[in-house]
């Protein structure tokens, strides 16, 4: 492949002080991907908010890398979100990944009216770029957020994130590439010109897969079920995973995607066996 389109990578930080040690050789060895910036997520309600602050702030220390910090704005007020942005610039973090989060099932169907909060990201980002320059990516749901009522109206919010400020949005992992497709289609002759960056997953447990893809509802097509139907033996689940991940990268780079956004599940070798074999490493 003669033009080798951008690489970006997500980590979640580790739950023990154990998965620390594992957790950087990871950062270390995908690092040589030569990734357009790498981001660390953020637990639900933000449990794991000093953590991902810390992290994001060392892996861009020790890598030299762009690395961005999610950062949700539910269940915090607008006080403490200028207190985290405040904190993040000072470490040297200028790259944030804003999301509104999940709103707790405790509070649902709540929504803060309160004025002290940032109701949507697209409030968020405005707020973020009025206390520093900060680059800022979004959310993207090809298949529709499950909140959103439907695509159309998922499309006009995240024109609301774009509008103000956003400078670019990553998308929810999918399997079938022409739902991208139609999606980037659509945002487009809604007006959206931020680029918008498809987000891919690899498959190393398959049963796994389908639990994450079922809290977010990305589909899980027929054809996929039915390539690891009665398949137990791990080893092959993986080589399907890879054979599938890089026919995806290929056909995305074909039809003049330019931009690859990978959930590393902190794990090296999916990404990189992908990658070398799709003919996009450096």
């Amino acid at each position: 492949m003669t033009d080798r389109p951008k690489i970006s990578l997500e980590f979640f930080p580790p739950k023990t002080d154990a998965g620390k040690a594992h957790f950087w050789e990871q950062v270390d060895k995908l690092s040589i991907l030569k990734p357009a910036f790498m981001t660390v997520t953020y637990g639900a309600g933000g449990s794991t908010r000093d953590w991902t602050i810390d992290t994001a702030a060392e892996m861009q220390r020790r890598t030299g890398i762009n690395t961005a910090a999610h950062l949700t704005c539910v269940n915090t007020m607008k006080d403490g979100i200028a207190e985290i942005a405040h904190k993040l610039w000072d470490s040297g973090v200028r790259h944030i990944v804003a999301l509104r989060g999940d709103i707790p099932a405790a509070d649902a169907p709540l929504v803060y009216s309160d004025s002290s909060y940032y109701h949507y990201a697209n409030e968020l980002v405005d707020g973020l770029k009025g206390l520093h320059d900060f680059e800022i990516s979004v959310a993207a749901y090809p298949e529709k957020h499950p909140d959103a009522a439907d695509l159309d109206s998922d499309i006009a919010f995240l024109k609301r994130k774009c509008d103000a400020g956003a400078d670019r949005a990553i998308t929810q992992f999918f399997f079938d590439n022409k739902n991208f497709y139609t999606f980037r289609d659509r945002a487009i002759a809604a007006g959206i010109t931020t680029p918008i960056i498809p987000g891919l997953l690899p498959i190393s447990d398959f049963n796994r897969v389908c639990k994450v893809a079922g809290t977010c509802q990305a589909s899980i097509p027929d054809w996929l079920r039915a390539k690891f139907e009665n398949i137990q033996d791990a080893d092959e689940v993986r080589r399907i995973g890879h054979e599938l991940l890089v026919e995806q990268i290929r056909d995305l780079c074909s039809h003049g995607v330019d931009h690859l956004h990978f959930y590393t599940l902190n794990r090296a070798d999916l990404t990189i066996d992908a990658c070398q074999a799709a003919g996009i490493t450096p």
